[in-house]
């Protein structure tokens, strides 16, 4: 057990380690790129930290298990949105800008009704998961040509040599993955000695390890002034969710949303249009803590269910 305990706090200081490492490396290539940290943070940032959804679902689809491939998913990006930036914008408010409302947002919330609408029929065939692959391709495409060019960087943060910057990226990456990997790993084998249960396991345990590297990466963020990496972040890492990850998992074994039931959909929906309906009523450009509260609520609603159905 003190073994384990160890392994669990080493995995958990590579993960906080790997996120201060990360999102240094990443706001340095903004500013030497021009490339907004949102872009930076949707791309580079959010892809590196839902490799571990990447590596689950690709898993589940080859072992032709899409429960495993499809839970993941929703259940990361229930996590990404109600809860991670939940908590982010309550420790500090959470500033979008102009091209986040009109742009970033808008477009999360149709790639989710995209896939809800897909799900809801059949599941996806391969045909859909090639579809899904291309519009990654095109929305990716599409950030980077519809950047802003007026980017001002921050002068207080330190700009590194480009060497230096993809260092600190890749051994950011390599630490949230592995230091991830580590403390999902030993949380599990402490769970199994205290006696919990394989159900309460794999949906407390492996569902918020797998969406740790997305929490750590954002509270780093914001600790650091850094509200548009964060944002980046947590809606690049639900699209990846989406259209790559799911698209890769149809590919290889169509999926079935036969389990998926009506909360889930209703969950996952809910927590984007919540952002939405934040900073489109009362005129905001941030998210608050009273918003916040309200997407907290609602994952407290989802996590209550998904227990009582143990």
């Amino acid at each position: 057990m003190l073994l384990e305990i160890l392994f669990l706090l080493l995995g958990l200081a590579m993960v906080i380690g790997g996120a201060n490492a990360l999102v240094d490396g990443a706001s340095s290539v903004a500013r030497r790129t021009g490339i907004s940290e949102f872009v930076i943070g949707l791309v580079i940032v959010g892809f590196g930290t839902s490799l571990p959804e990447l590596v689950v679902s690709v898993t589940g689809a080859l072992a032709r298990n899409s429960d495993i491939a499809i839970g993941n998913v929703l259940g990361s990006n229930i996590f990404n949105t109600s809860l991670i930036l939940a908590v982010s914008a309550m420790i500090a408010p959470v500033a979008i800008t102009r091209t986040n409302k009109f742009r970033d947002i808008p477009l999360t919330i149709l790639v989710t009704f995209l896939v809800v609408a897909l799900g809801w029929q059949n599941g996806l065939s391969r045909v859909e998961g090639i579809i899904m692959v291309v519009l990654f391709v095109a929305y990716i495409i599409y950030s980077f040509k519809s950047d802003p060019e007026d980017v001002s960087p921050d002068e207080e943060a330190r700009t590194y040599k480009t060497f230096t910057s993809v260092v600190f990226i890749l051994g950011g990456l390599a630490c949230l993955v592995f230091g991830g990997r580590l403390f999902v790993n030993s949380a599990e084998h402490i769970a199994r000695m205290i006696g919990v249960s394989d159900k309460f396991i794999a949906i407390t345990v492996l569902a918020i390890g797998t969406s740790l590297p997305e929490f750590v990466t954002s509270i780093v963020a914001l600790a650091k002034k850094r509200s548009q990496l964060a944002l980046g972040n947590i809606l690049g890492s639900n699209v990846f969710n989406l259209l790559l990850i799911l698209g890769v998992s149809a590919i290889i074994s169509p999926t079935n949303f036969a389990r998926i039931d009506i909360y889930d959909y209703s969950a996952l929906l809910l927590s984007i249009i919540l952002v939405w309906t934040a900073i489109y009523t009362g005129k905001k450009n941030i998210l608050d803590r009273f918003d916040a509260s309200i997407m907290l609520l609602l994952f407290a609603a989802y996590m209550t269910k998904l227990f009582i159905t143990l």
